[in-house]
């Protein structure tokens, strides 16, 4: 009897056994067959990877395709602190880390404490030469000390790769190219004002991954390529735009100032082939600078430009019929009163003819012309010029100078804006305006950009030539070049601007500071060269202007600050090598802005 209840009770499990099994059999079946859509969903979500990768930030290359502007491969070094506390070894990760990259143990231990990420970053971008130490492995990597030959294992340990902004020319173009930061975002320059091209397009990828999270790529939804960014071409020279920023350094350097910028241009298209400013600062290390060393001074750095604006007042005056280069004026003697306040001239003269007053640069004959032209008419031909006006460069920064309206001027102002007093100007301003005296009186806009290229080089935007006006008519243009010839002649302000074989016109500028207490600072000067070569057929535009030069002697005098002597030997250094470089003959006729393969 026992025993046939016992048989009942082993059935009895059995059936229950079966019946557990059974159900959970029928369970499995129906969630694997016909799975409910709440049992679905999650398990969805956990297999789905979307990733949004960014293409590349497009290049800034010179005129003859010289790379000064590029993004390459960094990596975010991070560690996943969950992993690393169930499989790896925190302390030699942190010892080895802090060795290699400079970073305390314990700021690293820190981020190692919270165990329940997976992700902190211990260093972010690391160029790939820091990383030479370093061998990848699947789930860490093998770091090997140095003097050691094997590797030690850090687990958890990864690199995510990411892309930094390199300028392999360092300092070179500084202040035109600009900067990128670290999110890829222009910050100065071309970088920021071309920043929507230079930026790369972001794809999308949606697909599903294993438990391994590896891709399964026949579940690709989604497959969207990133777009590299274009590439910006400038009509700067590479090789011009080093020996102008080595010629300004020497400048600076010699006669003691605080800063120098200069400006190349082709006179008959407006290109910039050169623009620098001294002091000037590496675009890796940009961080490092003072704000004052990033401004490009060149566009940026509003200033009198004294007796470099004869030029625009006289050329006007000749236009006008105002006056001859023949006619004779009286320059009393290098003292004049007018409006009981005296105009002085370094050297005095008596009387000269207009293009005596030139070459000789007198404030008080250039004064007196002024007033022949009358307060309106000089104010009409400065506009002309462009002066009290932005010339549209395509970067950040450029200043549109100070020149106010007629109605607002004193008695005596016309007298002192016809020798750059009481107006402000950039260098662009007046190599624009010399340019238009060398190129028969036409104006051409600045082009300091070529094209935008797409990355499969399609052209997105070309720039071309663009007049911007007609200042003077052909015959003046032609009558002044002849004048500003003679000022590099003997006798002139220029003559150290003189280049052997060619002839060189130009205008010397030498003016007092303003003290912002009032008046003008006695001691305190910007100093500047402005011309163009061959004077019979121009083919290039040279500025170079110096900010508070001058060299003072034992009992306190102030020497070395004119602006013939200070700025007139740097503009003959890039003459000489420009017209080399772009093969100027010494007529004219023959020139090679960006030099041919040979």
């Amino acid at each position: 009897m026992a025993e046939v209840r016992h048989k009942g009770r082993i059935a009895l499990l059995a059936v229950i056994v079966l019946l557990v099994f059974g159900g959970i059999a029928v369970r499995l079946s129906f969630l694997h067959l016909r799975p409910a859509e709440w049992v679905l969903e999650p398990i969805e979500e956990g297999r789905m990877y979307e990733r949004k990768p960014m293409g590349s930030r497009g290049r800034i290359v010179d005129r003859n395709g010289e790379i000064l502007a590029m993004d390459r491969p960094a990596y975010h070094v991070y560690a996943d602190p969950k992993y690393i506390a169930a499989h790896g070894d925190a302390d030699a990760v942190c010892k080895y880390l802090a060795m290699e990259f400079q970073i305390p143990e314990s700021e690293i231990r820190e981020k190692l404490s919270d165990t329940s990420r997976q992700y902190k970053v211990i260093k972010k971008y690391v160029p790939n030469h820091r990383l030479k130490r370093f061998t990848r492995r699947t789930m860490g990597v093998s770091y090997t000390p140095p003097g050691a030959e094997d590797g030690i294992y850090l687990r958890g340990v990864k690199f995510a790769e990411v892309p930094i902004r390199s300028y392999p020319k360092g300092p070179l173009m500084a202040h035109v190219v600009g900067f990128a930061n670290r999110e890829g975002v222009g910050g100065a320059g071309i970088e920021l004002r071309f920043n929507e091209y230079l930026q790369g397009k972001e794809g999308r990828r949606v697909t599903k991954v294993d438990g391994r999270r590896k891709e399964i790529y026949g579940e690709r939804t989604i497959d969207i390529l990133p777009e590299d960014g274009a590439t910006v071409t400038l009509t700067l020279d590479q090789q011009l735009q080093y020996v102008v920023e080595k010629t300004i350094e020497k400048t600076c350097v010699d006669f003691n100032a605080k800063g120098v910028w200069a400006i190349v241009q082709h006179v008959r298209t407006g290109e910039i082939l050169a623009m620098a400013s001294y002091p000037t600062y590496d675009l890796n290390r940009y961080g490092d600078a003072p704000p004052e060393w990033r401004r490009n001074n060149a566009i940026g750095f509003n200033y009198e430009p004294g007796s470099t604006m004869k030029a625009a007042v006289v050329g006007a005056a000749i236009n006008q019929g105002v006056v001859k280069e023949t006619d004779l004026i009286d320059c009393e003697n290098g003292y004049w009163v007018y409006g009981r306040r005296a105009l002085r001239d370094s050297h005095g003269e008596g009387t000269i003819s207009v293009a005596e007053i030139i070459k000789v640069s007198s404030n008080i004959g250039t004064a007196k012309i002024a007033l022949m032209m009358g307060d309106q008419m000089v104010y009409e031909c400065l506009k002309s010029f462009g002066f009290g006006d932005r010339l549209g460069l395509p970067v950040p920064g450029e200043e549109r100078g100070i020149l106010y309206p007629p109605k607002t001027w004193s008695k005596i102002k016309v007298t002192r804006v016809a020798i750059g007093q009481g107006v402000a100007t950039t260098a662009l301003q007046v190599l624009s305006m010399m340019n238009a005296i060398a190129y028969s009186g036409v104006q051409m806009k600045p082009l300091l950009v070529k094209r935008v290229s797409a990355a499969d080089g399609s052209v997105l935007r070309e720039y071309h030539p663009e007049e911007l006006g007609r200042p003077l008519s052909p015959d003046a243009a032609r009558r002044m070049r002849t004048m500003l010839a003679r000022v590099t002649e003997e006798g002139g302000t220029g003559t150290k601007a003189r280049v052997e074989g060619y002839s060189v016109g130009g205008k010397t500028g030498t003016a007092q500071k303003i003290n912002p207490a009032g008046g003008y600072f006695e001691k305190n000067f910007t100093s500047s060269f402005v011309g163009f070569l061959p004077v019979e057929n121009p083919e290039i535009g040279i500025i170079v202007v110096a900010d508070d030069p001058g060299v003072y002697s034992d009992t306190g005098r102030k020497t070395k600050y004119y602006g013939g002597t200070v700025c007139g030997p740097a503009f003959k250094e890039i003459a000489e090598f420009a017209v080399r470089y772009l093969r100027i003959s010494p007529d004219g006729t023959r020139v090679y802005v960006a030099r041919p393969d040979e």
